[in-house]
């Protein structure tokens, strides 16, 4: 007869999500039933080679390796099951089941060691915490030091997104140390990986957010940034919105990326990325495909060979690859002609797009507001000027906007959005 355990699944496909499940051992091996997904994971009492039992935060738990490197690890036992436990691994799986305890001293430094799936952070010969490797989904190096990004959990209200580790410079001939504890974290990572050609490279195009001339190849599942300093690999999963909007000055064109989550630099987020594009610029674009695989793929959205100008070309290929409609300005007009409208937001200058369904700010920092979360607006008098007044917006969940010096021509005109 089985025996049957109720348990919190720690980590596995949840990316550290906590779920309820069923584990059941039996003379065949061991599965687990994921209660809130119905999933069903077996491991073969031959494919088990190493199990550990430690003191957890929600009682005891278990990590159990298997001899081709995947990791398990379940919680949620009382200490009265270890003997039961170990008895029965000994038993039917020929696995010793060993105490070992986690170290809680609190330092910072310590040993790196690379186990099947696992990154284990070790202070002495105890672990302090260990990182499931298929959770990464970025990393990156920089001088002595390893960044490690991680894939967003949408279930939990807290998730670990990013965590660096300093590696100390040697003196061995042996390598450079930062760059073999990347190449250990990339083996096993969920890392989005160029493989293959791409689809199409637009060549040092400006970009305003994050600043600088980006080399932008376009691949079927994701768009790759390319420039002196940086590099971003960005899923069209990640991309929210798209909107090209046009310049006061009528000689540009801005194509505005929505991301969530956002691409990051540093400390800084960006959740907008934007190009500047200028109407004179044409370019002729070849895809990389054969015509029978783009008219499959796009179904007449693109053709192999196009022509035209370079920002309705980049929008053009945009669009059919992240399957979103660009959002442009609806029949607003300022007195002035344009589509948008003069304006400051904190400290910098920047146009105010009102769109059918919300308004725009660009350029520093974007900021993009639906009608739908507008609690109030209100038209404020001028603090400098009794030419100009300040737009300030109100949402739902309480945060503030003021676009400032605005000039009063303008105000009889948003009165009517």
């Amino acid at each position: 007869m089985a025996d049957t355990l109720e348990f919190n699944d720690i980590y596995q496909e949840v990316k550290g999500f906590m779920n309820d499940g069923r584990l059941r051992l039996s003379k065949a091996g061991l599965m687990y039933k994921n209660n809130k997904t119905g999933k069903v994971e077996n491991i073969a009492s031959g494919d088990l080679s190493e199990g550990i039992w430690r003191r957890v935060a929600l009682g005891y738990g278990v990590r159990l390796l298997t001899r081709t490197g995947h990791v398990y690890k379940y919680d949620g036992f009382r200490e009265a099951e270890f003997e039961k436990l170990s008895e029965y691994l000994k038993t039917h799986f020929q696995v010793d089941l060993v105490e070992k305890d986690m170290c809680v001293k609190g330092w910072n430094w310590g040993t790196v060691r690379f186990g099947g799936q696992l990154l284990s952070f070790d202070i002495g010969e105890q672990p302090a915490f260990e990182l499931p490797l298929s959770n990464v989904s970025q990393c990156t190096t920089g001088k002595n030091e390893v960044t490690l990004e991680f894939h967003q959990n949408d279930d939990s209200e807290v998730s670990l997104m990013e965590i660096r580790f300093y590696v100390p410079p040697t003196q061995d001939d042996g390598g450079d140390p930062v760059e073999a504890f990347a190449q250990n974290v990339l083996s096993k990572a969920d890392v989005i990986q160029a493989t293959g050609d791409a689809v199409c490279i637009f060549r040092e195009l400006q970009c305003l957010t994050p600043r600088g001339r980006y080399d932008i190849r376009i691949y079927p599942t994701f768009l790759h940034l390319h420039g002196k300093t940086f590099d971003y690999k960005i899923p069209y999963t990640t991309v929210l919105r798209l909107f090209l909007l046009p310049h006061k000055d009528q000689r540009q064109m801005f194509f505005v990326i929505s991301l969530d989550p956002p691409i990051k630099q540093g400390q800084t987020r960006y959740h907008f990325l934007i190009l500047l594009f200028s109407k004179d610029e044409d370019i002729s674009l070849t895809l990389n495909m054969s015509e029978e695989e783009v008219e499959k793929r796009f179904e007449g959205k693109l053709k192999k060979n196009m022509s035209g100008c370079l920002y309705e070309m980049v929008s053009r290929v945009m669009k059919a690859l992240v399957n979103r409609k660009i959002t442009v300005p609806g029949n607003f007009q300022g007195h002035s002609g344009a589509q948008c409208i003069t304006c400051s937001y904190k400290a910098s200058s920047g146009l105010l797009y009102p769109l059918e369904r919300g308004f725009i700010y660009v350029h520093k920092p974007p900021v993009h507001i639906r009608f739908d979360e507008v609690q109030c607006v209100n038209f404020a008098r001028g603090t400098t000027t009794t030419r100009s007044f300040d737009f300030e917006i109100e949402t739902k969940q309480g945060s503030q906007y003021t676009f400032s010096s605005i000039e009063r021509l303008v105000i009889g005109i948003l009165c009517h959005i």
